[in-house]
């Protein structure tokens, strides 16, 4: 299907609705982002802004039903309404114009981005998958992870036994195999374990076990707990941090992001929800056809789909209720002092207003994208307007002073804004159009802002090019592990996007972005594929130094320990039974079924070339004695 065909106009705000359900883990019961009055939650729904986009009955649109007596009583009033476009002799002063009427030259400043545009800082040896990777996603934060994470663990009552604490080398692998869940599909995660030769992938098996896998993905933190508990006896109040328990990862993230890349000319803003999640005091969003979800609103470039900047929706609190939502997250991500001037912003028709067109104009940024026919701002004038039964590349637009408005009739009607575009520049597209006796390729006029604006955002759907490909497959149940889950998405997908500039920069040939995940999973896990098979499992090691409140500092990793020859000779495997197919027990170190025990100790333990836990087992009580 072409690219111009009508679902243009469908490039607005996925349908959502704000949850008004009770905040379990940040916030109070009545909370005012939940707390959404039934207009506002109609508007999400049907992706409309509360605040700029109202219900209007002076606008006559082709689609209605001319016959309606309704109709007939609207148009009038319209006409009415539109007497500031007229002369004193009832002829219209402004009209609506046609394709073949030729548009102003639209005047545009030059392009001076603060920084050349592309890959930036990047040290030289910088070449494997993981150190693109660690630019992103440093290694001191996965340091601070583990080291918040383990004193969380030590806290957590749904552990079961005594906590044991989590090394760097746990988490890295632990995020490799989050990243390998996205690239093999399996129907659930527990498949990824299966004892079963034929049907179940080994890898994960491999680098640690199922339950050190839940385990770390059930206490992952990402604060400090004792910020935590003083942050939560703010609630209520204006110093409450509704993001406490993300937000050193948060802002991090957002910082590289911004760091080692500077967009091109051409960007893009768009709402991304996160994954389904439980209920908090965020402002959770919920589409028909999909599961409840966190709004982030991300800034990207149109050439190469990098994230640039980003943020996460905190509810009615931070809204504006002058300007709207959509107006207010535009001029929080579009920075002319961090980008320039001269950029050209396409958004879709949430964002789409003259309010907003104007005011970015004034800071030296162009703008187009699909507009509501109701919103404020767009031309009520009637006269000579798209008709409800006018041929498809049927095209009319107007101008007001620096703003362009366009009709064009598709398969249905589209509508367009944009401050740096002419109406028609000879632009054609093939359309079937039906004949006398079957439908025909003819060629149709199309405007120009569409074609540029399908142009450049149709080939970045960042709700589905990012998160769709190989989106991670475990679902936690805190709301900062599924915004930690998309941050680690954002940081994978701009790591990739790097490795290809500096790869083009170089002249060499880039991974796909397959490959390049297969390779950061290897690296991640400390495993490759010679060697892969014969590797031990990843154990959770042993207690680490208490970690520092600052996340710029260092947390030292847990001691290794001393390498140790095979156990006393007393310390001898034995079978249950003679048949190895019955009477497994549960491993005392990995918890899969083994038929193995020792005999001196009296507890089951695997004893297999891949999962060597018998060894492994006697080296850690070893090391405690």
């Amino acid at each position: 299907m072409d690219p111009t065909e009508s679902n243009v106009t469908e490039n607005g705000m996925e349908t959502r609705t704000a949850s008004s359900d009770e905040d379990l883990y940040i916030c109070d019961q009545d909370s005012v982002a939940s707390s959404v009055d039934s207009t506002a939650e109609e508007m999400f729904l049907n992706g409309l802004d509360p605040v700029l986009d109202r219900p209007s009955f002076d606008i006559y649109t082709p689609e209605e039903d001319c016959d309606s007596e309704a109709n007939i009583q609207q148009r009038k009033r319209s006409r009415l309404s539109s007497t500031c476009s007229t002369g004193g002799d009832g002829v219209s002063t402004e009209r609506w114009h046609s394709s073949d009427e030729t548009d102003v030259e639209v005047l545009q400043s030059d392009f001076t981005p603060v920084q050349v545009p592309g890959p930036k800082f990047l040290p030289h040896k910088c070449s494997s998958p993981l150190q693109f990777f660690q630019l992103l996603f440093p290694k001191i934060m996965m340091q601070s992870i583990v080291g918040h994470t383990n004193v969380y663990g030590t806290k957590c009552k749904d552990v079961g036994e005594r906590w044991r604490y989590i090394s760097l080398k746990d988490l890295k692998s632990y995020i490799g195999l989050v990243i390998y869940t996205g690239l093999l599909k399996c129907s659930l995660l527990t498949e990824y374990w299966r004892e079963s030769h034929y049907f179940s992938p080994s890898f994960p098996a491999q680098v640690m076990s199922y339950e050190t896998f839940v385990t770390i993905a059930n206490t992952l933190h990402f604060s400090n707990t004792k910020e935590d508990q003083q942050n939560n006896s703010k609630k209520g109040t204006a110093a409450y941090e509704r993001l406490g328990k993300i937000l050193p990862l948060y802002q991090l993230i957002r910082e590289t992001c911004k760091t080692y890349f500077h967009p091109f000319q051409n960007i893009t803003i768009d709402e991304r929800i996160m994954a389904p999640q439980p209920r908090t005091g965020l402002n959770a969003m919920e589409n028909k056809s999909t599961d409840r979800g966190y709004k982030l609103f991300a800034l990207t470039d149109c050439t190469f789909g990098y994230t640039w900047d980003f943020f996460i929706h905190e509810g009615k609190l931070h809204e504006s209720q002058n300007v709207g939502l959509s107006y207010e997250s535009v001029m929080a991500l579009v920075d002319e002092n961090l980008l320039g001037s001269g950029y050209k912003l396409f958004v879709d028709k949430f964002y789409t207003s003259p309010t907003l067109f104007r005011d970015l104009l004034g800071k030296n940024i162009f703008a187009c994208g699909p507009v509501l026919p109701s919103r404020k701002g767009f031309p009520k004038i009637l006269v000579n307007r798209l008709s409800k039964n006018a041929p498809r590349g049927t095209m009319r637009w107007i101008r007001e002073d620096n703003l362009l408005f366009v009709e064009w009739k598709d398969s249905q009607e589209v509508q367009m804004c944009s401050t740096f575009h002419k109406a028609y520049e000879g632009d054609t597209v093939q359309r079937k159009v039906q004949g006398d006796a079957h439908r025909t390729l003819v060629e149709v006029p199309i405007p120009a802002v569409l074609l540029d604006y399908k142009r450049n955002v149709g080939t970045v759907e960042p709700s589905n090019f990012i998160t769709g490909h190989y989106r991670v497959l475990h679902k936690p149940k805190k709301w900062y592990q599924c915004v930690f889950y998309h941050l680690l998405d954002i940081a994978v997908e701009n790591a990739f996007i790097l490795h290809e500039l500096v790869a083009q920069r170089k002249k060499q040939k880039a991974l796909t972005r397959k490959s390049f995940l297969e390779t950061l999973v290897l690296e991640l896990t400390e495993m490759d594929a010679e060697n892969r098979s014969e590797c031990a499992p990843v154990s959770l090691a042993l207690p680490v130094a208490p970690i520092s409140s600052s996340l710029s500092t260092p947390v030292s990793t847990p001691p290794t320990p001393p390498e140790s020859s095979l156990p006393e000779v007393s310390h001898r495997p034995k079978h249950f039974v003679p048949d190895s197919t019955v009477g497994r027990r549960k491993c005392k170190l990995c918890q899969l079924k083994t038929p193995v025990m020792c005999v001196t100790c009296d507890v089951p333990l695997c004893f297999q070339p891949k999962r060597d836990c018998f060894n492994q087992w006697h080296e850690n009580k070893l090391f405690n004695s």
